[in-house]
C-alpha cells in the first residue's frame, strides 16, 4: 500500500482513538447515554403498550415496534451531537492544531465519524441487548444472525450520515451555543418524523411527505424490518436512502470542513 494511503488511514485512526478515548473517560455520558433510551423504551413502551391493548388494537407488541425507533434515536443523538467535538475543539484551541499539522482534513471528517458512529452502535447494542429483559424479541425473517446483521450495518450508514451532518453544521456556526440551538431545532423533528412511535402509512399526506424525505425514517424502516419484520418501504429502497445519505454527508461535511479556520 503506497505510504500517502497509510498516512491518510493513520490519520484516520488517530482521529477516532481521540473521540473513543474521550468518549470512555467521560463515565457520566457513557452511563447517561444507556440509561435515557432505556427509561424512553420502558415508559412509552409501556404505557403505549397498555393503551393499545385497550383498546383492542393488539398492543402488546407495542415494545418490540418501539424498540427500532429507539436505536434510531440513540444514533441519530449520537451523530448529530459529534459535532459538538468540533466546536469543543474549535473553542480550547485544539482544532487550530490539528489544521496546521500535515493532516488531510478529509481525515480528520472520517474519523471523527467514525468515532462517532462506533459509540452509536456501542449504545445500540447494549441497549438492545438489555432490552430483552424488558420484553423485546426479534419476531422477524431474518432470523437473529440475519437481524443483527442488518441492524449494525444499517446503524453503521444512519450513524456515519448524522455525524457527517453535525460536523456540516459545526463547520459553519461559531459558537457552541449556537450549535446547541440548530441541533435542538433539528433532531426533535427528525426523531419524531421518523416513524420511531407509530406507523408512516396511514399518516395525512403533508406529514407522509414529511417523513419519506426524512432520511432517519429509512433506517428506522430497516431496523423494524430485522426486529419485527415489518415495513413501510422496500428494505432496498431503506438501504439505497440510508447509504445515499452517508455518501452525501461525508462529501458535504469534507467540503465544508476544508474552509474551518
Amino acid at each position: 500500500m503506497p505510504d500517502g494511503r497509510m498516512a491518510f488511514l493513520g490519520d484516520i485512526y488517530s482521529i477516532w482513538l481521540r473521540e473513543m478515548t474521550r468518549y470512555v473517560r467521560a463515565r457520566s455520558r457513557v452511563i447517561t447515554s444507556l440509561i435515557t433510551p432505556l427509561l424512553w423504551l420502558i415508559i412509552f413502551g409501556t404505557g403505549f403498550s397498555s393503551a393499545l391493548s385497550v383498546g383492542g388494537t393488539g398492543g402488546s407488541n407495542y415494545i418490540n415496534f418501539l424498540a427500532p425507533g429507539i436505536l434510531g434515536m440513540v444514533v441519530l443523538f449520537t451523530g448529530m451531537f459529534s459535532g459538538m467535538s468540533v466546536m469543543f475543539d474549535k473553542e480550547f484551541g485544539f482544532l487550530k492544531e490539528i489544521l496546521v499539522a500535515p493532516v488531510s482534513r478529509t481525515s480528520i471528517v472520517i474519523g471523527k465519524a467514525l468515532g462517532g458512529t462506533t459509540q452509536g452502535a456501542i449504545q445500540g447494542v447494549l441497549i438492545f441487548g438489555l432490552s430483552y429483559f424488558i420484553g423485546v424479541r426479534i419476531s422477524g425473517t431474518l432470523g437473529l444472525a440475519g437481524a443483527i446483521v442488518l441492524i449494525l450495518v444499517t446503524m453503521f450508514f444512519i450513524g456515519m450520515g448524522f455525524v457527517g451532518l453535525g460536523i456540516s453544521i459545526a463547520s459553519r456556526i461559531e459558537n457552541i451555543e449556537g450549535f446547541q440551538v440548530v441541533m435542538n431545532l433539528l433532531v426533535l423533528p427528525i426523531f419524531f418524523l421518523s416513524g420511531a412511535f407509530f406507523p408512516v402509512t396511514s399518516l395525512p399526506a403533508w406529514m407522509k411527505a414529511l417523513v419519506d424525505i426524512n432520511p432517519l425514517a429509512y433506517g428506522v424502516d430497516a431496523l423494524r424490518y430485522a426486529v419485527t419484520g415489518l415495513h413501510s418501504y422496500a428494505l432496498t429502497t431503506d438501504l439505497a436512502v440510508v447509504v445515499g445519505f452517508f455518501v452525501l454527508m461525508m462529501i458535504v461535511g469534507s467540503i465544508l470542513f476544508r474552509n474551518v479556520h
